[in-house]
């Protein structure tokens, strides 16, 4: 399938055909009447003013159509592009961030700082705390990435093996540009000039109790740091908040967990107490910052292997990363406002 075309929604749109003209009834003459205005209530709008509109109308729902059918048709028969970590970018654009948006915008009401920290091309490694019990951070960084950048800009987050054995979710989490959380894979894509997301804190961080949110979970042995200097790339520290209050853990069934071969199984106020309604995240304002990138290609290439330089850089990140969501927190006026 690598070798497939990509069809431009362009080609498979046609043009629409000039409506044919309409007779308009001529009235009878009479006496002069003030005109009325658009702004005047009760009054009609005249009908060579309206039909302009509602062709433009139509237009639009034509071009909707005609783009939904080519893309059906391109999945029908396989004519689109995956890369080699199998990432769809068409389906990701038109389906799979359409479908996050609303929880995006309006649930969350995500707002987002320092995008311009972000380079506009090349690669870089973007470091993020990681929290909520389930992964949504990661889904919402990615969509706040592609909306608000200039450059709409791709997010490859690096994930972990748990992901890529649930059925279903393994096949979107590929489709959505997720990728093994290894170091080959992640210096390949930064090589390649790919932004690539990464949560270091791991299921630690999103599995911790309530009463230690918004502090930082230990960050491994620094490897994406030893990834970064490899490929030469900028680190960008992200700070989100509000992710760890949709699902205020406050217990942990560990027999449970052990059972079903999870890392943990959260018990919430609402879940599992409610059934699937306790499921259902708490509506709470987020904000996500991007500090300023830490450049790495001024490092010689032996560096990669000086552990004294990674915890070094590591701590850098994390407290850099600590300390805004500190200045966030004092910042913010209420958990869902």
């Amino acid at each position: 399938m690598a070798d497939a075309k990509v069809i431009p929604f362009d080609e498979d749109r046609q043009r629409r055909r000039p409506a044919a003209g309409r007779r308009v009834r001529v009235a009878p003459p009479v006496a002069p009447a003030p005109a009325a205005t658009a702004a005047e209530p009760g009054v009609a709008e005249p009908v060579a003013e309206r039909e302009p509109r509602a062709a433009a109308a139509g237009d639009g729902w034509d071009r909707r159509i005609a783009s939904g059918l080519a893309f059906l048709r391109r999945r029908i028969t396989g004519e689109y592009e995956v890369d080699e970590f199998g990432y769809d970018k068409e389906l990701t654009d038109q389906v799979l961030m359409s479908l996050l948006r609303p929880l995006y915008d309006t649930y969350f009401r995500v707002e987002v700082k320092g995008i311009e920290n972000i380079p506009a091309q090349g690669g870089a490694l973007i470091v993020a705390n990681h929290s909520g019990t389930l992964p949504l951070d990661g889904l919402m960084l990615q969509v706040a990435v592609h909306d608000h950048h200039p450059s709409r800009r791709h997010l490859r987050l690096l994930a972990a093996d748990l992901v890529f054995m649930l059925p279903v979710v393994n096949e979107l989490a590929r489709k959505a540009g997720h990728t093994l959380a290894c170091a080959e894979d992640a210096q390949r894509l930064l090589e390649a000039g790919e932004l690539v997301g990464v949560m270091p804190e791991g299921f630690k961080g999103i599995g911790k109790p309530f009463g230690e949110r918004y502090k930082l979970q230990r960050f491994g042995r620094g490897g994406f740091v030893s990834t970064a200097l490899r490929a030469g790339t900028p680190i960008v520290p992200c700070s989100i908040v509000g992710a760890e209050e949709i699902y205020p853990m406050v217990g942990n069934a560990k027999t449970l967990a052990r059972l079903l071969g999870v890392p943990y199984f959260p018990l919430t106020p609402t879940f599992p107490w409610l059934g699937p309604l306790g499921a259902v995240p708490l509506p709470t304002k987020w904000t996500i910052q991007f500090g300023e990138p830490i450049p790495t290609d001024g490092y010689a290439p032996e560096a990669a292997e000086d552990p004294m330089l990674m915890f070094n850089l590591t701590d850098q990140v994390r407290e850099q990363i600590q300390h805004t969501l500190y200045k966030l927190l004092v910042q913010r006026r209420s958990v869902f406002f």
